[in-house]
């Protein structure tokens, strides 16, 4: 490719906003996590978009294709070693993109799994983008696959919080949710990561989503991601989609909840994410803020 084909990249971080922390507003470029944005993509193949995506580092970068017939935006993700079916935070900082170039309102993305949809408003300054998860499943670990993924994580089984049962999430992408018995134990993250990423690739996972429960309707979590090639993503939507599943699932909230996750304050990105789980409808709702970064 010559230099003058070479795509712009933007960078943005979604989930940004961390009111526990005293920056309520989503512009903190040191917070949430980080996504590369090419919003015109149509001259990039599979190899061209897995280089940008590998020079960037980011846990994921998303790229634009090309518009469909109903006017939905074909999106893809890439990690930094493979492409994903889904990514929730490439996909609000996306959405902050093209907002900041035509407006805030209604967009649609075509993604791998399925249309997702994400509204963005501005709020008090700060754009704020809601996608709207495909239809998610819960499903049960094997005991085997358990023992394993805690021996991966040094973890010991007294290490979970018996109220929060291990499950496999899926609202786009598929995370095994283990739940911490206390915030130190979260807090502990020191795992071993080729054996961690082996169970993973073969339970087909994008991260393992663990959780510590502060309160009725507030978590902490981590997300370790190394089928991405990186240790640790700061914030993850596709895994607060199904986790937002998982807890409806199991009755750990009403039908009807709003949830806030904390992710990113032990690896010095602070932010937060907002899911949102309505009556009558399965699909999953996550929010946050965001900023472009210089």
């Amino acid at each position: 490719m010559t230099l003058e084909n070479q795509p712009e990249v933007l960078r943005y971080t979604a989930f940004s906003a961390d009111p526990a922390g005293g920056n309520p507003a989503g512009g903190n470029p040191a917070g949430g996590n980080p996504a590369g944005v090419v919003l015109d993509a149509s001259g990039l193949d599979e190899e061209r978009m897995l280089a940008v995506a590998a020079e960037l580092g980011y846990s994921e970068s998303a790229f634009l294709t090309e518009r469909t017939g109903e006017g939905a935006y074909t999106i893809r993700y890439f990690s930094p070693k493979a492409e994903v079916p889904f990514c929730g935070h490439a996909t609000v900082a996306t959405a902050l993109a093209l907002a900041e170039r035509d407006g805030p309102g209604e967009l649609e993305f075509a993604t791998p799994v399925g249309r997702v949809p994400v509204t963005v408003v501005r709020e008090g300054g700060e754009l704020r983008a809601t996608l709207t998860s495909v239809a998610p499943h819960v499903e049960e670990t094997a005991a085997a696959d358990l023992a394993e993924a805690l021996a991966a994580l040094d973890w010991a089984a007294t290490d979970l919080d018996p109220a929060l049962p291990p499950r496999i999430a899926f609202a786009g992408a598929r995370h095994l949710v283990l739940a911490a018995a206390t915030r130190e134990r979260l807090a502990d993250l020191d795992y071993d990561f080729a054996r961690l990423e082996a169970l993973m690739h073969r339970l087909d996972l994008t991260t393992l989503q663990l959780v510590w429960r502060e309160g009725p309707d507030l978590f902490h979590v981590r997300d370790p991601f190394p089928v991405g090639g990186v240790v640790e993503d700061p914030a993850t939507g596709a895994a607060a989609a199904a986790f937002g599943a998982y807890a409806r699932e199991l009755g750990l909230v009403p039908e009807t909840a709003v949830l806030t996750l904390h992710q990113g304050a032990d690896m010095g990105r602070p932010g937060t994410l907002t899911v949102e789980l309505r009556a009558g409808d399965a699909r999953v709702r996550v929010g946050g803020t965001g900023t472009r970064i210089d």
